[in-house]
């Protein structure tokens, strides 16, 4: 088997020298590991239930006071610095005789801080040169430099300038910054530069070199006791390495921090004295390094819990080469058994991105970090998007993106400076779901590890791609509904259900059997009319980072003209209730108690929408109280639709080997063309109206039970259709034989005429899906269904997609005559009839 380890490795490299066995450690100490696959170390690793046990003693035994005083307390404070700053160096095993540690917020704070000295100490400006591995925050300090930067794209080319340093005589300053390990593929970077630089520099100019060592030290040793070898100057992170405090570090050669005597700002408790009135003078302090730089109060508690996390840490783990080996020794494992999966034709699963040096046997060359992207069985990319919703969904952590690493990832990918600049002028930006651009990906999948992974982490992961992502032709064939010998019928269509959502990301309000409802080029009267803003960022809440909006249930009574919301679970006798009119009141009554009203900003969907927050306390208080967030309702403003209908519609998806099977929906085409008019939409997301099928959901239900009788899960109750959150629920009426229902049929439709006026409606495309389907919107608890199986069945050029996107008729916006309004309505029971793609071909 795979995942069987020798015990002869496993004495070897897992866990040596730990003060008991990894999984042991992990129960007792890391209890927010439970359930939970942890791969996102690189990002920041985990703290240790002690630590903050002993850090919490320390806070409760003693008093400690501000360090800038001679209280008792004070001096305390001050005392515990100092044996934490010493304690801190020796860790790196920097001789405080060579070396000064500087407390700063976190490793980026301590490249500026660099940065800013260089600039500040010479008034014609330095030269700055970076690796491009850098990390952003790297790359960033080339915008102080005043003689210019250069991004060194190969060793070969740091090489080849250290080897000419000799040869260019200069008196101005230079900085060379480059990472001890890439935080993007952990790829390590050859230390020995900082001596070879050094030593050329002694004759060629003042040359000084910047390491940052945030992504090393996480895992690994530092040893800076050659002082000679070391850096002039180091940056890190300590949460990197510990977990917490969030507190970082510059590490300062002695002999290089001449550089911040000309630094202009100064702070609080850096200076001997400061003149402010007759004269402008101030006198730094010359004592130490950090005296000069720690600006204002130092984060003295932060210091002080460093103190129980390096404890900690040596006494749970013993040393840094200890995590070191046994970090190498999985990162191996990961690698080899991700290589090593293939499609039933042969086509490798993952893309590895991992340099010519790399060896992951050798920890001078690789840290335990792992960046990939998947392909599917024809070659073609899988979202980096979609591959961490359903790992996150899966309760596995990982990381995707370009990981704060432009030059590594780019390089990686392929891309050139012209080509980013291209895609960023057609929309792409860091941190959006822009997966693929072009042919290629924007960005890519990251797993990196730490002290307390463990080998079920591996597994996990490992078993998690083979379940979702490896094409196993037997596996696929057990999810597809049976072939019948009979030929597809032409069923009858008709509404089961309308919904509305008044308020955006909150429950529906199912329009009543017998009433016609209003529709709208927008969509359906009163949908995502409203929504909920956050107070702070003003951007719009949603069920994904809110599962309980599901519990706000708005309902629109047109005989009061009000909307009437209730906030509780359905049948709870606490439910609490607000009513808001529908009509648009004017100046003169903006001020009264529900319905004063001022224009904010907010953001929908990545757009910038500007909406009319109610600034009423009680209704901010109703929402807010209930949600736990400092919220508010907003409403969009009459006659100002700046958004339109953007369904998202990949190219059509490769079936060849699924054709045989009759399953409408597995690895579907989509067949709509776009649409040719703008169609105004009010909060929704991509449409204006949202159609799903009632065979479908059955059919899905199956595949969910099958899915949990071939992996032996426990038993889940079905899936509603109220989850996929859709306008309207169409049902065939199966009164001709065969009585059989045609799922995912509605793939194929391309317009719809509904209801006895015959009202048309365009269909646009296939609804992508997110995790919030997996939110049950009766109780407001997540699960892992149906994202789960719809990641196996229902993908369109690897998007997972349920339902359709729809909008009124171009040529029925057209043809409507002011008095018949009655042509614009729609009722549960009303008759559907579709119009069917012209590749039909199933």
């Amino acid at each position: 088997m795979v995942g069987v380890i020798s015990c002869e490795d496993k004495v070897l490299e897992y866990g040596r020298g730990y003060s008991e066995d990894v999984d042991t450690i992990r129960e007792r100490e890391y209890p927010q590991l439970k359930d939970t696959t942890y791969l996102d170390h690189a990002g920041t690793t985990l703290y240790a239930k002690s630590l903050i046990e002993s850090f919490s003693q320390e806070l409760t035994s003693n008093l400690f006071g501000n360090p800038h005083s001679l209280s008792a307390s004070s001096q305390l404070t001050t005392r515990r610095v100092d044996d934490v700053r010493l304690r801190a160096l020796r860790f790196f095993r920097a001789d405080p005789d060579e070396f000064d540690l500087v407390f700063v917020a976190n490793a980026t704070a301590a490249i500026k801080l660099v940065a800013d000295g260089m600039r500040d100490s010479t008034r014609q400006g330095f030269w700055y040169g970076h690796h491009v591995d850098s990390h952003t925050s790297l790359v960033g300090a080339r915008e102080l430099a005043e003689k210019g930067s250069r991004c060194f794209t190969s060793d070969g080319e740091v090489e080849d300038w250290i080897s000419r340093l000799c040869d260019v005589r200069s008196e101005s300053l230079k900085l060379f910054a480059f990472p001890a390990q890439s935080n993007m593929n952990g790829r390590r970077l050859p230390l020995s530069w900082c001596k070879k630089i050094r030593n050329q520099s002694e004759t060629g100019g003042n040359v000084y070199t910047l390491l940052d060592a945030a992504s090393l030290v996480a895992t690994s040793p530092l040893d800076l006791s050659d002082a000679s070898a070391a850096p002039d100057f180091t940056v890190l992170s300590f949460y990197k390495i510990f977990g917490f405090p969030d507190l970082g570090a510059l590490i300062v050669r002695k002999s290089a921090g001449q550089i911040f005597e000309h630094r202009r700002y100064f702070g609080g408790g850096t200076v001997d004295m400061v003149l402010t009135r007759e004269l402008q003078w101030h006198a730094k302090k010359q004592s130490s390094i950090h005296d000069r730089l720690e600006d204002g109060t130092l984060p003295f508690h932060d210091i002080i819990a460093l103190d129980s996390a390096i404890a900690t840490h040596e006494r749970l783990f013993g040393s840094m080469e200890n995590i070191s080996s046994h970090t190498r020794f999985l990162a191996k494992r990961l690698y080899d058994r991700l290589s090593a999966l293939t499609h039933f034709n042969g086509q490798k699963v993952c893309e590895l991105y991992t340099s010519s040096l790399s060896d992951y046997n050798r920890p001078s060359a690789q840290g335990p970090i792992i960046a990939f992207n998947l392909r599917n069985s024809q070659g073609s990319w899988i979202g980096k998007s979609e591959v961490e919703r359903l790992a996150s969904l899966k309760n596995i952590q990982l990381r995707s993106g370009s990981l704060c690493n432009p030059g590594g990832t780019s390089r990686s990918l392929g891309w050139t400076g012209a080509d980013l600049l291209q895609q960023f002028s057609a929309g792409l930006r860091c941190g959006d779901d822009h997966d693929v651009m072009d042919g290629r990906p924007t960005g890519v999948l990251r797993l990196s590890l730490g002290a307390m992974t463990n080998l079920e982490d591996i597994n996990t992961f490992v078993e998690f791609v083979e379940e979702f992502y490896v094409e196993k032709v037997a596996t696929m064939d057990s999810l597809v509904t049976p072939v019948h010998s009979v030929p597809l019928h032409q069923p009858r269509f008709y509404i089961e259900s309308l919904s509305l959502y008044p308020i955006k990301s909150c429950g529906p309000f199912r329009v009543p059997d017998g009433k016609r409802w209003e529709v709208r080029r927008e969509g359906l009267a009163w949908d995502r009319e409203w929504c909920l803003v956050h107070q702070g960022t003003g951007a719009a809440l949603n069920q994904k980072k809110y599962p309980r909006m599901a519990l706000i249930r708005p309902s629109i009574d047109l005989d009061l003209n009000v909307l009437r919301v209730t906030c509780g679970e359905p049948g709870s006798t606490d439910q609490k209730l607000l009513e808001v009119s529908l009509l648009r009141e004017g100046t003169e009554t903006v001020t009264t108690s529900l319905c004063q009203r001022t224009s904010k900003s907010s953001t929908v969907c990545g757009d910038q929408v500007t909406v009319q927050a109610y600034t009423s306390p009680s209704v901010a208080h109703f929402f807010s109280d209930f949600l736990g967030v400092p919220c508010t309702l907003a409403r969009f403003p009459p006659q100002c639709s700046t958004r339109y209908a953007s369904p998202r519609k990949p190219p059509g998806a490769w079936r060849q080997y699924l054709r045989k099977f009759v399953m409408p929906g597995s690895f579907p085409q989509d067949p709509s063309p776009p649409p040719a008019e703008k169609n105004p939409i009010l909060l929704s997301n991509e449409s204006p109206i949202l159609l799903i099928s009632r065979s479908s959901v059955n059919c899905l239900n199956e595949n969910i039970k099958a899915n949990q009788k071939k992996n032996r899960a426990g038993s889940s109750k079905a899936v509603a259709a109220d989850v996929f959150r859709a306008n309207i629920v169409v049902a065939e009426t199966l009164t001709d034989l065969p009585k059989v229902e045609q799922p995912y049929i509605e793939d194929q439709w391309e317009t719809l005429k509904i209801g006895p006026g015959k009202l048309r409606f365009d269909v646009l495309g296939s609804c992508q899906r997110c995790s919030m389907v997996c939110i049950d919107q009766f109780t407001g608890i997540r699960r892992d269904e149906p994202f789960s199986t719809l990641a196996k069945t229902r993908k369109i050029n690897n998007k997972i997609v349920f339902g359709r996107h729809c909008s009124l008729s171009a040529s029925e916006v057209t043809q409507q005559q002011d008095d018949n309004a009655e042509r614009w309505t729609l009722m549960v029971g009303d008759i559907v009839t579709p119009s069917y793609a012209h590749d039909y071909d199933l």
